[in-house]
């Protein structure tokens, strides 16, 4: 007996789970293959800052017990400066937040298979996929196949249909912290604040961030792009965890804080303009594809709707009369994606590259230009807008943004 779905989803990350859940809504046979196990899950894919947006939270129905902090502010630093903004966020316990997912999705019908390592696809005589192989030998058959696994992509990889490439690639690592002086006089006050540092003298390349989760605990990490600033300002030997220990031990709001427990969150992703994200009866969607905001970090919400997108794709295709899942027909899913998950991403990644590549003294000006402007300027820059780009820059950025230029007419 032919094991079959409809759809197959590896990867019960936000982005699988949430794809099977509008699925399942839609009494669509699905079943979702998780590497581990349902005991621990989602212990070794714990991985997020799980910092997200009220508009997250009422688009996809997701319940106030999985938040550990609701936030007012988000503020960013420079190493001289910093500028507030009032913006509410929410800060999730990220394990439970994915394992509401999972049981919302299995109450309306959704199956998982945990302890399932996807390793390859099934393809059939014309080299077109039909299904996937997982823990060795054991098979999966489906209309339409959807990777979900992140950075790893073992099925969108073995079709060609992802190229993830390792400069462009973040890595980051996080700490559960206590005894965190979420006020002090120096800094701004981030007991109900979400926190972003550009300063390469803690993260070359790349941020930091405190993510309040009460009046003295915080989520607090570093990530880092492996990019050009962080080749020229990154010392020899160090790791990622070697940065956020001397961050800790560097920076006064934590001279009395420790660590919660020995957990470690750990994550990566790729920050670059996507490639294709579809082919003939297979779609990737949220980190197997670049769909992380690329100014933020924040990749909770852009996954979520990449989900939605393909889910929304695969029921068009599979209410047609002919159920057609060609190519063709699964393309209105990169239309969605481009309209919907990440508009005008050239533009942001542009904006992206200056912030990551400028010097330290840059985002001290960045903070001072960031006060002069309207209070959603950012906000519309980091939408891509250009007149709201325009104000934040200056001529001395024109270097780095034409080599930014250069560098993709080159690709």
């Amino acid at each position: 007996m032919v094991d079959r779905y409809d759809v197959v989803v590896a990867g019960a990350g936000p982005a699988g789970a949430q794809c099977a859940r509008d699925l399942a809504t839609r009494d669509y046979d699905v079943v979702v293959l998780e590497t581990e196990s349902e005991d621990e899950f989602p212990r070794q894919s714990n991985k997020s800052t799980a910092g997200t947006f009220p508009s997250m939270m009422s688009s996809f129905g997701i319940p106030d017990d999985v938040v550990m902090s609701y936030t007012d502010d988000v503020v960013l630093e420079s190493p001289n400066s910093y500028y507030e903004s009032y913006q509410p966020g929410a800060v999730l316990e990220f394990a439970d937040f994915k394992r509401f997912l999972v049981e919302d999705g299995r109450e309306n019908g959704a199956e998982y298979r945990f302890d399932s390592r996807v390793s390859r696809p099934i393809l059939d005589d014309d080299g077109v996929i039909e299904g996937v192989r997982y823990n060795g030998d054991e098979e999966v058959y489906a209309e339409v196949v959807v990777d979900a696994t992140g950075p790893a992509a073992p099925i969108a990889s073995a079709l060609d249909v992802v190229d993830l490439e390792r400069e462009n690639q973040a890595i980051g690592i996080e700490y559960e912290m206590k005894g965190v002086e979420m006020n002090h006089p120096e800094y701004a006050d981030l007991r109900r604040a979400m926190m972003l540092r550009l300063d390469h003298d803690i993260a070359p390349g790349g941020y930091s961030w405190i993510f309040a989760t009460g009046e003295d605990t915080a989520k607090v990490g570093i990530c880092y792009i492996q990019n050009d600033r962080h080749r020229e300002f990154a010392q020899e030997g160090q790791t990622v965890d070697g940065y956020l220990d001397d961050w800790i031990e560097r920076d006064p709001r934590f001279a009395d804080a420790e660590q919660i427990g020995d957990t470690v969150h750990r994550g990566s992703a790729h920050i670059q303009m996507p490639d294709e994200m579809h082919t003939d009866r297979f779609l990737a969607i949220g980190d197997t594809v670049p769909t992380i905001d690329p100014l933020w970090g924040e990749g909770i919400h852009k996954g979520m709707k990449s989900a939605r997108a393909a889910a929304a794709t695969i029921d068009r295709c599979l209410t047609d009369s002919q159920r057609r899942v060609d190519a063709e027909s699964l393309a209105v899913y990169e239309r969605l994606w481009h309209r919907d998950v990440a508009p005008r991403m050239r533009a942001r990644l542009t904006l992206t590259r200056l912030l990551y590549l400028a010097p330290n003294e840059r985002y001290d000006r960045f903070m001072r230009d960031l006060r002069a402007t309207d209070d959603n300027t950012l906000e519309k820059a980091n939408q891509g807008d250009k007149a709201a780009m325009a104000k934040l820059l200056h001529l001395d950025d024109i270097p780095l943004l034409a080599k930014f230029a250069r560098e993709q007419l080159g690709s």
